[in-house]
């Protein structure tokens, strides 16, 4: 179990993460709630360690944030991990995001070109003097009442690019406090029939904000792989929810 916030997370056995392997790449639907890699602030689980653990070789080629889930590449040798590091740096891999987002947006291939700045400690900002450019797509999928499903497509790199762009187009990502997203209560979208005790605290439908790695695809030495990663658990159940009851 891993302790986050207060949160109890059942991890799963790395193997139940891999959705592909061959003989120089790993690729799994990382789930929320735990690190990429080793953090400051320490930590005992961290998909790194456990990579190496199952392969000692292992290397994570990118990062997702600790509460985004979805499709992760990691190399087991330095020669994949070398070519799939160039593929991201001349950014000719093609990666895809599901967020769901307040309010009722519609987007259709917007782009947002607004310059990052990495202030540390995990601040970033949108700075045109001194920012490192970023770059992000965004196409409406699901409409709802109050909220949208929309596909991002990430340019660029950067820190906390697709939240703090979205967040400047005054649509924050669900549960994402850092940029004013607020969680989603079930008593908020269901109105009629919604009952509890007094003393009973209401949890938020999703304990985290709503953004998950679908898909990414790439070619190194004239060989094309693409990899699509299912929705966790919450973002399937949130949608679920959003679907029968803010419709």
């Amino acid at each position: 179990m891993i302790q986050n916030d207060n949160r109890l997370f059942k991890f799963p056995k790395f193997n139940d993460l891999i959705i592909y392997e061959d003989d120089n790449l790993i690729v799994i639907n990382k789930p929320p709630f735990i690190a990429s890699l080793d953090e400051r602030e320490g930590g005992e689980v961290n998909i790194l360690r456990l990579a190496k653990r199952y392969y000692g070789d292992a290397q994570i080629c990118h990062r997702l944030d600790k509460d985004t889930s979805g499709v992760l590449l990691i190399a087991k040798n330095p020669e994949t991990y070398r070519l799939v590091s160039i593929e991201f740096e001349k950014r000719r891999v093609n990666k895809v995001y599901h967020a769901i987002i307040q309010g009722t947006h519609t987007f259709d291939n917007l782009t947002v070109d607004l310059p990052i700045l990495n202030q540390g400690n995990k601040n970033v900002s949108i700075d045109r003097a001194n920012g490192k450019q970023a770059e992000t797509i965004f196409n409406s999928i699901r409409y709802f009442k109050h909220f949208t499903l929309v596909e991002c497509r990430p340019i660029t790199g950067r820190m906390h690019q697709i939240r703090i762009h979205l967040a400047t187009q005054h649509a924050a990502i669900v549960g994402d406090s850092m940029y004013r997203g607020k969680p989603v209560f079930l008593s908020q979208i269901k109105r009629r029939g919604f009952t509890m005790s007094k003393d009973e605290e209401e949890l938020p439908i999703m304990k985290r904000f709503a953004l998950h790695s679908k898909s990414v695809a790439f070619t190194i030495d004239g060989k094309s792989y693409a990899f699509d990663a299912e929705y966790p658990k919450d973002f399937a159940t949130l949608l679920k929810q959003l679907e029968k009851f803010d419709t």
